[in-house]
């Protein structure tokens, strides 16, 4: 779901930057420093994640784990996919420098949105915690895939047909990554339960 470089307009670049900078201050200012071993290994997860394609048609769509990364860090994912999506760029040259904010706002914003929408339900024990890991991680890709597709239709008309075809080929992987968010969430439970706490609003952005 990278966005390369030369595709998107100067406006909506601009807004991507804007945004993305709102995001990781204020994920950075909720970054607690005992929390730093789990976002780099988040963060790490993210970024091998990313690089394993799926071809569905004519296009291809990747994991994502975009949704995993909001269950458990809250505000802090957006710091942590920066930084995942940026090494891409560099290393590996998947959709680039110019357009990394709106990389990052397309993955860390929806990822944040989940956080807090079903942060009360990933709190909770039994079927109420895996539907709310379901559901983090299937609208995380979701609501995803659904800005990408509007960064490339207001950047032309010319895009539209493509901004359809990644919401479409992203339909399964939406399916997958809940099933992958349920089980994560279910087992770190277990093992971490104090990781699953901190979630929002506990983890909000107020002080």
């Amino acid at each position: 779901m990278h966005i390369s470089e030369g595709v998107l307009s100067g406006p909506v670049l601009a807004g991507g930057w804007a945004l993305s900078a709102v995001g990781v201050g204020l994920g950075l200012k909720r970054l607690d420093y005992d929390r730093l071993m789990t976002v780099a290994i988040l963060s790490a997860a993210f970024f091998v994640g990313s690089l394993i394609h799926v071809p569905i048609g004519p296009v291809s769509a990747h994991l994502i784990l975009n949704g995993l990364l909001g269950a458990i860090l809250g505000p802090a994912a957006f710091p942590a996919i920066a930084v995942a999506l940026l090494l891409q760029a560099v290393l590996f040259q998947y959709g680039g420098l110019i357009v990394l904010g709106a990389n990052v706002f397309d993955m860390a914003g929806p990822a944040v949105a989940c956080s807090f929408a079903f942060g009360p339900l990933l709190r909770r024990a039994g079927k109420a915690r895996t539907v709310g890991a379901f559901c983090c991680g299937f609208f995380a890709v979701l609501l995803a895939a659904l800005l990408t597709a509007c960064a490339l239709a207001l950047s032309g008309e010319g895009f539209i047909a493509t901004a359809k075809a990644i919401v479409v080929a992203h339909v399964p992987i939406m399916l997958v990554e809940g099933v992958v968010t349920a089980m994560a969430v279910g087992f770190l439970a277990k093992v971490r339960p104090e990781l699953l706490a901190q979630v929002p609003p506990h983890n909000a952005l107020g002080s």
